[in-house]
C-alpha cells in the first residue's frame, strides 16, 4: 500500500532495459508546455468561431433591438473576458501544471500526489477551461439582460456551446500530448481504480463537440422563429447551412482525435498479444492512459508477467523433476500420494572413488568434473527415452517406462547403460559403474501432503544400485541383471552374454549377471 492509501497494480509499466536512452525529463516537460499551449489556443480559437458564427449569423439579435450601448458593452465584455480569462487561464493552469511536472524536471519517481497530478492534469485542465468559459458566458448574460430576456439568455447559451466545444477539443489534445508523462507516471504501478474518465465519457466529450452543439444550434434557431422577434428566412437557412459546416468541420476533428485515442493502444495490444501467441512472453506494452485502456494495458502486462513468471517455473519444475513428469503433473488436476504398479526399468550410475577425489581436488573443480558427469548422464539418458529421476550426491537414479509408457523400457535401459560407459571412457578424471535391472516397480509420489516427490520403488530398484556396487571391481564397469535381458528386444538381448550368479546385499535370491559381450 502506498501512503496515500492507493493501492497499486505491480511495476507493469516498466521499461525493458533494451530500449534506448530516453527524453531528459526537463525536455519532455518544454516539450508538452509548449504543445498544450498551442493546443489551448487552437481549442479557445475553435470555440470563440463557433462563438461568433453562432451569435451573428445563427441566432443574431434581432435589428430593432440592437443599440450602440447594448454593442459596446459586449465589445467591452468581450475584451475584459480575454485578458481576465488569459491571465487567470495560465495561472490555473501553472498550479495545476505543477505538481503534475515537478518530479520529471528533477527526472524522479513521482511521489503518490504527484502521479495523481499528473494522471488528473488533462481532467483539471479541461475544468479550468469549462469554468472559465461559464464565467464569460455568465458575463454576457448579465451585459444583455436590461436589453432583453430572450438576447441574455440567447447570448448564455451561444457562449456556453463555444465553451463546449473548446472544453471538448481541449480535453481529447491535453490528454493526447500528456501521454509520455503518464506512461513515466505509471512505471511504478497501475491504480487500481480509474484515474481518468472512461471510455464512454470520453466518447461523449466527443459527441458533445460533434453532435451536441450543431443539434442544440439547430434547436436555438428553430425556437427564435417562436420569438418576438423572429429571424428572417434567409437568416435561418443561412443559419442552417453554417451550422452543418461547422458542425461537419468540428466533429471530423473531434472524430478523429477520440479514434486515435481508442486505436492506437488497442493496435498495439493486438500485436502484442500476436507476439504472445508466438511465444514472446517478454513482450510489454506501454501504459500511457489512465482510464480504462490503461487498465486494459496494465492487465496485459500482468498476464504477460505471469505467463512469463509460470513458463519459468514450468522449466525449472522440469529441470528438477523431469519433462515427462512435470508434464504429467501439470495436465492431473488432482495429485494425490501413492502410485501405479509400472513395468520399467532402471538404471543406476555411481562415481567410483568420489571420496579421494574430493579429498584431493579443488571443490569448484569436483563440481566442475561431476557436473560433466551427469551432463553424459542426462543426455544419454534422455536420447533413449528415460529420465532421470533423481541425483544422489554422485550418483543418478534412471528410469524407463514411468510415468509415461515405455515401448521397450528394458531394451532401452541397456543400450543407454552400453552408449553411457563408451562416452564415460572419454571423460577424463572421473570414472563411474552402471547396474541395469528391470520389472514391477510402484511408480507415485512419496512424502508428506506438504512435501513429496515422484519416484519408483521396488526391487529392480535395489537391484540395479546392488549391481552398481558390483560392477566397480568389473573391467567393463557396467551389469545387467538377467531379468533385464529377459524383458529387452532380441536386437539388445544379443549385445550382452549372461554370466554367474552372484548373491546381491539385501537380496534374498541370487542374480544371474550379464555383461556386454
Amino acid at each position: 500500500m502506498e501512503a496515500s492509501g492507493e493501492k497499486l497494480l505491480g511495476p507493469v509499466g516498466v521499461r525493458p532495459p533494451s530500449l534506448p536512452a530516453r527524453e531528459p525529463g526537463c525536455d519532455l516537460v518544454n516539450r508538452i508546455k509548449r504543445n498544450a499551449t498551442n493546443a489551448l489556443l487552437l481549442a479557445n480559437l475553435a470555440g470563440g468561431i463557433v462563438t461568433f458564427v453562432l451569435g451573428v449569423w445563427v441566432v443574431p439579435v434581432p435589428s430593432d433591438l440592437q443599440t450602440d450601448s447594448n454593442l459596446t458593452a459586449n465589445i467591452v465584455g468581450f475584451g475584459v473576458a480575454m485578458v481576465i480569462g488569459l491571465v487567470v487561464g495560465m495561472w490555473l493552469s501553472i498550479r495545476a501544471s505543477r505538481d503534475a511536472q515537478r518530479w520529471l524536471r528533477e527526472d524522479r519517481t513521482p511521489t503518490p500526489e504527484e502521479r495523481e497530478a499528473t494522471l488528473r492534469f488533462p481532467l483539471r485542465q479541461t475544468a479550468i477551461e469549462a469554468g472559465l468559459w461559464l464565467a464569460v458566458a455568465v458575463e454576457f448574460f448579465l451585459i444583455n439582460l436590461p436589453l432583453s430576456n430572450f438576447v441574455a439568455v440567447e447570448a448564455f447559451l451561444v457562449v456556453l456551446l463555444g465553451g463546449l466545444v473548446t472544453s471538448s477539443i481541449t480535453y481529447l489534445l491535453v490528454e493526447r500530448l500528456n501521454r509520455e508523462a503518464t506512461e513515466r507516471a505509471l512505471e511504478s504501478g497501475v491504480p487500481e481504480r480509474l484515474r481518468g474518465p472512461a471510455i464512454g465519457c470520453r466518447l461523449i466529450l466527443t459527441w458533445a463537440a460533434s453532435s451536441a452543439v450543431p443539434l442544440i444550434a439547430v434547436a436555438l434557431t428553430g425556437l427564435s422563429a417562436f420569438s418576438d422577434h423572429p429571424p428572417t428566412r434567409h437568416q435561418v437557412a443561412l443559419g442552417v447551412v453554417i451550422i452543418a459546416v461547422v458542425g461537419a468541420l468540428v466533429g471530423l476533428a473531434a472524430m478523429s482525435m477520440s479514434a486515435k485515442t481508442i486505436a492506437e493502444p488497442l493496435r498495439s495490444l493486438r500485436g502484442a498479444l500476436a507476439r504472445v501467441e508466438e511465444g514472446e512472453l517478454d513482450v510489454r506494452v506501454k501504459v500511457d492512459d489512465a482510464g480504462e485502456i490503461g487498465v486494459l494495458q496494465g492487465g496485459f502486462n500482468r498476464m504477460a508477467l505471469g505467463l512469463s513468471e509460470r513458463e519459468r517455473l514450468r522449466d525449472l519444475f522440469g529441470r528438477h523433476v523431469g519433462e515427462d513428469v512435470a508434464r504429467n503433473a501439470l495436465e492431473r488436476e488432482d495429485i494425490d500420494l501413492g502410485g501405479e504398479i509400472r513395468e520399467a526399468a532402471v538404471l543406476f550410475v555411481d562415481v567410483i572413488g568420489s571420496t579421494r577425489l574430493a579429498a584431493t581436488h579443488d571443490p569448484a573443480e569436483v563440481v566442475e568434473r561431476l557436473n560433466a558427469f551427469f551432463a553424459i548422464v542426462v543426455d544419454t539418458v534422455s536420447s533413449h527415452g528415460g529420465w532421470v529421476n533423481k541425483f544422489e550426491g554422485d550418483a543418478a537414479l534412471c528410469v524407463f517406462g514411468a510415468p509415461t509408457p515405455h515401448p521397450d523400457p528394458a531394451g532401452s535401459a541397456l543400450a543407454s547403460g552400453r552408449a553411457m560407459r563408451f562416452r564415460l571412457n572419454e571423460l577424463e578424471g572421473v570414472d563411474a559403474a552402471i547396474g541395469i535391472s528391470a520389472g514391477p516397480v510402484v511408480a507415485g509420489n512419496v512424502g508428506a501432503a506438504e512435501r513429496f516427490e515422484y519416484t519408483v520403488i521396488g526391487d529392480p530398484v535395489n537391484e540395479a544400485a546392488r549391481l552398481t556396487e558390483l560392477a566397480k571391481n568389473t573391467e567393463a564397469k557396467l551389469l545387467a541383471s538377467d531379468a533385464a535381458l529377459a524383458r529387452a528386444r532380441d536386437g539388445e538381448r544379443d549385445r550382452w552374454r549372461i554370466g554367474r550368479e552372484e548373491s546381491l546385499r539385501g537380496r534374498t535370491s541370487r542374480t544371474r549377471v550379464a555383461e556386454p559381450a
